[in-house]
């Protein structure tokens, strides 16, 4: 439990492209050195030990993947090579962090900017293929539970929802297609709202969204009916999620919801994901009545919880008095 020699390996080989090279043929761990202009010694002990995990198989002529190693390929449509990435890929460069767990727990501090000199946002905006990689991400870890997510609750009740910190869009389509009478409203940082543009062109739904390139820290489109909030204020210590519940009540008044989708603690939050978000961002997945302190603060009262899927819930907050 406590090795990190095949965690290490495993994101080695998919960082030097090694499943999808070996996919089709058998390569001698020399030839394929020289090829990548790594050890011929070294390489040869990393693809023993992926013939040990069963990623590869040796052959008479070297090595190859096997079946259970491709899904360990780009292609493989998983999201494993995503995550695996250690060099140009967010999710796996942020995975290195754990290596300074030991800070966040004496701290409760975030152990990203103590690895790399700034924290997890500011390092993905000054590189652009890591924000590729996390919108990416993003859009993977959603996509199969979108339709549930849209299914499990009554958007319809809505003519406007603004998605705040809503990626590439793919929540607001979903949700703007499957109610044709909505019209939907994303802001998030101006690359990824290009991106979103796209998603909703893409969708038909020019006419009937906007995007607005900016920050949840600051003033957001006002007098919609609904303001969601999606796998947002888990990335984000209490301080930083009382500013962003600020400007959604700002925003929101009089009469306007605040939707949280999260992972609740209690509710599906797996021990493992609570401890990646304390060492990537300082946050946590928080527990109903955590959630309703901090919503307290701004006047908000938590109405309903509805449970999406098995990862996800719904908190919906009014504001008090309505």
């Amino acid at each position: 439990m406590a090795g990190l020699a095949t965690p290490m390996a495993l994101r080695v080989a998919v960082t030097l492209g090694l499943p999808d090279r070996l996919l089709s043929d058998s390569v001698a761990a020399d030839q394929l050195a020289a090829e990548l202009n790594v050890s011929p010694i070294a390489l040869d002990l990393l693809l023993r030990h992926l013939t040990t995990l069963g990623v590869m198989q040796q052959t008479s002529t070297g090595y190859r993947t096997t079946e259970f190693g491709a899904n360990l390929c780009a292609d493989a449509g998983n999201g494993l090579t995503n995550m695996l990435l250690h060099m140009d890929s967010a999710g796996g460069r942020a995975e290195l962090s754990f290596v300074e767990l030991a800070h966040s727990i004496a701290t409760g501090q975030a152990a990203y900017p103590r690895r790399y000199g700034k924290d997890f946002y500011d390092d993905i905006a000054e590189h652009p293929r890591l924000r590729e990689s996390f919108d990416r991400q993003m859009t993977l870890r959603l996509r199969m539970q979108v339709p549930r997510i849209v299914a499990g609750f009554d958007w319809s009740r809505f003519s406007t929802v603004v998605d705040v910190g809503g990626g590439v869009g793919t929540l607001l389509a979903a949700i703007l297609t499957a109610h044709p009478g909505m019209h939907g409203h994303l802001v998030d940082l101006e690359a990824t709202a290009a991106d979103a543009r796209h998603t909703f062109s893409a969708h038909n739904l020019d006419e009937r969204t906007e995007v607005t390139a900016g920050s949840f820290f600051d003033p957001l489109p006002a007098g919609a009916d609904a303001y969601l909030l999606s796998d947002i204020l888990h990335n984000w210590d209490d301080e930083h999620a009382h500013r962003i519940l600020a400007r959604c009540v700002e925003a929101a008044r009089p009469t306007g919801r605040v939707l949280v989708i999260e992972t609740v603690g209690g509710l599906g939050a797996k021990s493992e994901f609570d401890l990646s978000m304390l060492v990537l961002y300082g946050g946590r997945e928080r527990r109903i009545d955590e959630f309703r302190t901090l919503a307290a603060t701004h006047g908000l009262v938590l109405d309903t919880v509805t449970t999406l899927t098995h990862e996800r819930s719904l908190l919906e907050f009014q504001l008090a008095g309505q």
